[in-house]
């Protein structure tokens, strides 16, 4: 038996099965695999110095040459699909997998203030604003369970401004 435990084959295999995942149109379908194989494989500065946690509000340190080149990465990468495709999503019209695969970056650009431009910042927020999102987030925030090791990423990457979630036990 074959375990679908990672995250693109998960979305091939929920494409096979349901419409929608990824874009009708081909040059949109393709662009969209091609932009969730770059979150995917990629952007491991962003993933390791801003570790996801919605409940938090942290001022970096430092925002380093990699950081700055994973963030000027997603801007050129989010516009290219938005203009490409009219938005508002990265691939048209309809949310799909592209932008799923996205979605815990919006939550680390609201976590740690990360400023990636007017239209990148926009796409972010329509992110945040989205139905199953808001259920993420409200859910994040009632986590009373603490990851020690999680903690201590977040204090060596900066300063903790706000803990918005419950209390830990």
């Amino acid at each position: 038996m074959i375990r679908r435990s990672d995250s693109l084959a998960i979305t091939e295999y929920l494409h096979e099965r349901h419409k929608g995942v990824w874009p009708a149109e081909q040059a949109a379908r393709d662009w969209a695999r091609c932009a969730a194989t770059e979150m995917h494989a990629g952007f491991s500065t962003l993933r390791s110095v801003c570790g996801m946690n919605c409940g938090i509000r942290v001022q970096l340190r430092e925002i380093s040459p990699a950081l700055q080149k994973d963030l000027d990465r997603l801007t050129e990468l989010w516009s290219d699909g938005l203009s490409r495709f009219e938005g508002p999503f990265l691939a048209g019209r309809a949310f799909t997998a592209a932008d799923a695969f996205f979605c815990p970056v919006a939550f680390r650009v609201q976590t740690y203030g990360l400023e990636l431009g007017s239209n990148s910042d926009a796409y972010v927020q329509r992110l945040l604003s989205l139905g199953p999102m808001r259920e993420w987030y409200r859910a994040a925030l009632g986590e009373r369970w603490r990851e020690p090791s999680h903690e201590d990423e977040v204090r060596a990457a900066g300063e903790l401004t706000a803990d918005l979630r419950e209390a830990p036990l």
